[in-house]
């Protein structure tokens, strides 16, 4: 079912390892033209081309793009017990675990009389869209919301796709929002979704940060608001991969990669293995299991997309230059002193660690976050964190005697820069 890369020596391959492992193709660019006339008509129009889209795209005829106060309550009154209390174990989890991310004011002295404070303020407004395509995520309002709320950001909308039959987003992410006491959500999705939290409508206030996965059109409406907007991250096809040797358990590897890949055709399955032996036992188990599950047909179709493949290598070492070139969204470790391999692993967005941590918990309720960087990106970004919500300043107190200890250093640098104009604005405050 997987493809199969052989990276050993013999025979080896040899080159740029990233540049021969398997990737979900999306052509953003491409997306960013079909959707830019919808992203400006949001702009222009506000409200009125958000609805024109809604029904064209959605099949929704929207009276009003809020959600009712009184729908939130009744989808929480309403919600399953058993998903309620699920809910609620992930929301204190994540909030314990984002907690531990707040960041501290911190103040140096550079010289005597002289500081520099580092703090930290969170965003004043943020959108957060909650996908709702194949499947429905109110796991995603859990992360989305929580570290925004641990951040300290006063004001918060998410945005879901509405469902045809109500005109409302799913009851799920409506009980979720209400059970974190989100008040502000809006029956919008896609990239007019995105448009309408970037500029804002006579119905729905702009935000200045929007966060949240989406498919290729999300992604392609968030490239082009970049800048009007702060975004967290430009999301493509879920991805997971498996480092894995001869001491893991077949069933539990076959088991973990179809879990991602019943999210999407596009979605990633990659075992990179020292192990023929464990390939193939993994593969019988990949078609007992598949044939079982409930979405086979569009995981049949990930897994034998050339996104997903089967990579062998010779050892442990050759493993981890795999896996840092794949750097994978969720990377599993389950091998022979699986942490000690995962603090060697460099790039990834997450990593589960031994055969009692699958991804599937990171999804829920580990306590860490699942918006994760994809295709590559964490190689040079992280996912989801109170952070994402935070911004830098520094705070600047000089006193007279250190800012003229320090002004023959100002007046050298600014000439030297060919900015005089710089130095005078400190040789003002000592005349001579």
């Amino acid at each position: 079912m997987l493809t199969r890369i052989d990276l050993r020596t013999p025979p080896g391959a040899g080159g740029d390892i990233a540049a021969l492992l398997p990737r979900a193709g999306m052509d953003v660019s491409t997306a960013m033209e079909q959707v830019r006339p919808m992203v400006a008509a949001v702009r222009d129009r506000g409200a009125t081309a958000v609805r024109e889209a809604t029904l064209r795209l959605d099949r929704v005829e929207l009276a009003s793009l809020r959600v009712p106060a009184d729908a939130l309550r009744y989808a929480l009154d309403a919600l399953d017990p058993a998903v309620r209390t699920a809910l609620g174990v992930a929301i204190d989890r994540a909030r314990l675990v984002h907690s531990a991310q707040r960041r501290e004011q911190v103040t140096t002295s550079v010289t005597p009389g002289g500081t520099v404070t580092q703090c930290w303020r969170p965003v004043r407004r943020v959108g957060l869209y909650v996908p709702g395509g194949l499947a429905v995520y109110p796991s995603s309002v859990v992360m989305n919301v929580v570290p925004a709320q641990v951040a300290g950001v006063a004001s918060i909308a998410v945005s879901s796709p509405p469902q045809r039959e109500t005109g409302l987003p799913h009851p799920n992410i409506l009980a979720a929002c209400a059970l974190l006491g989100v008040e502000e959500v809006y029956a919008v999705g896609g990239a007019q979704a995105v448009a309408m939290l970037a500029y804002g409508t006579e119905e729905s206030p702009a935000v200045d940060l929007v966060t949240g996965p989406g498919n290729v059109w999300v992604t392609a409406a968030k490239r082009l608001v970049r800048g009007v907007v702060g975004i967290d991250a430009e999301a493509g096809p879920t991805e997971i991969a498996v480092l894995a040797d001869e001491t893991a358990d077949p069933r539990h590897v076959a088991a973990d990669l179809i879990s991602q890949a019943e999210h999407d055709t596009l979605a990633a399955s990659v075992l990179v293995t020292t192990s023929e032996q464990l390939l193939s036992t993994v593969e019988d188990e990949l078609a007992r299991q598949v044939a079982a599950t409930k979405h086979s047909e569009r995981i049949t179709a990930a897994l034998t997309g050339s996104q997903s493949a089967a990579v062998l290598v010779d050892d442990i070492e050759a493993a981890l230059r795999v896996v840092d070139a794949y750097a994978a969204e969720h990377l599993e470790i389950q091998t022979r002193d699986a942490r000690r391999v995962a603090e060697r692993v460099r790039s990834a967005g997450a990593i589960f660690v031994g055969p009692w941590a699958p991804v599937s918990l990171g999804d829920y309720c580990a306590g860490s976050n699942h918006v994760l960087p994809t295709g590559g990106c964490a190689r040079h970004s992280s996912g989801l964190s109170v952070q994402t919500f935070l911004r830098g300043v520094q705070i600047i107190e000089y006193d007279e005697r250190a800012l003229r200890e320090a002004a023959a250093h100002v007046l050298a640098l600014a000439n030297a820069e060919d900015l005089p104009a710089h130095g005078q604005a400190v040789s003002a405050r000592f005349p001579s």
